[in-house]
C-alpha cells in the first residue's frame, strides 16, 4: 500500500519547519560544511575526538559549523565519488582521520579546498605534502607511525603469549596500500622475533567470519589483527569470534580489549581525531594547511585484559602490567 504524505505533514513531521525564521534558515546556509570521512562504520571515539577538537578551535556543531559524516564500511571504491561530490560543493574542510587512502582520494578530488588527515605512513611518500614542516599545499594532518607501531604490538604480543610461534595476520585486501604495508612491518618483526607468519584475507564481515574458521585449520597459536578502518570499527565482533575460537589475539583499538580482547597496542584513535578537529578549526578560522606543519602521533595506549587471558589460561607477566596503561579486570 502507498501512503501520500502532503507536504504541511511532511515539514510537521521533521518538527515544525514551517515555522523556522528566515534568518535562522540564512544563518544555518551560511554555517561552514565539514566533509567527515572514514572508511569503517560509525565510530564513536572518533566522533567524539573531532568534536572536542572543534570546540578546543572555538567551533560547535550546529551553532557555527556542520559536519557531514561519511562512512564508507569498508567500501573503498566508493571513495572517489565521494570526494568529487565534495570538491564539487565546495565544502570548507575535507577531514579525514583515520584512513590513508580517503587522503589520497581527497587530495586526488581538489587542490583547493583544505584537507586534513591523519595517515599510517610517511604523507611525503604518499604524495600528501612537500614537506613535515611545510606542507606546501591544501593538505595537512598527522603521521600514526603504523610501522613501527606495528613492530611493537607483535613484540608484545610475543612477551604476553610466548609459546606462540605461529601467527595468523588479519589484512583487508581492499585497502591494499595499507595491508601491504602492515604485512611488511609484521613480516620484519616477526623475522627478528623467529615467528612464523600465515596472512589471512578479508574485506567483508562474511569473509571476516571465514578467517577466524580458517585459524583452526592454519594451526594458528595467537592472531594479530592489522590497523585497518574497516576493522577498527567491528571491534566487538572480532572480540567475540576471537573468544569463540580460544584464539589470543592483538588488536590496534582499545575498544576490541574493552569487548573481551586479549591485547591491544596503537595510538590514541580518539586523540588523534582530537588533533585532526583541532587542525580543521584552525583552518576555518583562517589558517592555511600549507603553514600547518605535519605532526606526529605521540599518545600511544598499550591495553590488556585480564580476565581474557585467565581464560585462555595466559599468565600476564608482571612487568608487562607494569607497562600497560590499562590492565582490564
Amino acid at each position: 500500500m502507498t501512503v501520500t504524505i502532503g507536504r504541511r505533514e511532511l515539514l510537521a513531521a521533521f518538527g515544525g519547519a514551517t515555522a523556522w525564521p528566515l534568518a535562522a534558515r540564512a544563518q544555518q546556509s551560511a554555517m561552514p560544511v565539514v566533509g567527515f570521512v572514514n572508511a569503517g562504520l560509525p565510530d564513536a571515539p572518533l566522533i567524539a575526538g573531532f568534536r572536542k577538537g572543534l570546540n578546543e578551535a572555538g567551533y560547535v556543531e550546529s551553532q557555527n559549523v556542520t559536519v557531514e559524516y561519511h562512512w564508507l564500511e569498508g567500501q573503498f571504491d566508493r571513495l572517489p565519488a565521494l570526494m568529487d561530490d565534495l570538491a564539487r560543493r565546495r565544502v570548507a574542510v575535507i577531514a579525514t582521520p583515520s584512513g590513508n587512502l580517503a587522503a589520497i582520494a581527497a587530495k586526488a578530488a581538489t587542490t583547493t579546498i583544505p584537507i586534513v588527515f591523519s595517515v599510517g605512513e610517511d604523507p611525503v611518500k604518499l604524495g600528501l605534502v612537500d614537506s613535515l614542516a611545510r606542507p606546501g599545499g591544501n593538505a595537512t594532518g598527522f603521521n600514526q607511525f603504523n610501522n613501527e607501531i606495528t613492530a611493537k604490538r607483535l613484540g608484545l604480543l610475543h612477551e604476553l603469549v610466548p609459546k606462540a610461534v605461529r601467527i595468523a595476520v588479519l589484512v583487508n585486501p581492499a585497502n591494499a596500500q595499507v595491508a601491504e604495508s602492515n604485512l611488511r612491518g609484521v613480516e620484519e618483526a616477526a623475522r627478528a622475533l623467529g615467528l612464523q607468519i600465515n596472512v589471512l584475507n578479508a574485506s567483508t564481515s562474511r569473509e571476516i567470519e571465514a578467517a577466524f574458521a580458517a585459524l583452526g585449520r592454519e594451526q594458528a597459536d595467537a592472531l594479530f589483527v592489522a590497523a585497518d578502518a574497516f576493522f577498527n570499527s567491528r571491534p566487538g565482533r572480532l572480540a567475540t569470534l576471537a573468544a569463540h575460537y580460544r584464539i589470543p589475539a592483538a588488536y590496534s583499538v582499545r575498544e576490541a580489549v574493552e569487548a573481551g580482547g586479549l591485547m591491544s597496542y596503537g595510538a590514541d584513535r580518539a586523540d588523534v581525531s582530537r588533533q585532526v578537529g583541532m587542525y580543521s578549526g584552525q583552518i576555518l578560522k583562517g589558517a592555511k594547511p600549507a603553514d600547518l606543519p605535519v605532526l606526529q602521533s605521540s599518545k600511544f595506549e598499550f591495553v590488556i585484559n585480564a580476565q581474557t587471558a585467565r581464560l585462555l589460561g595466559i599468565e600476564v607477566p608482571n612487568a608487562l602490567q607494569l607497562l600497560a596503561d590499562e590492565v582490564i579486570e
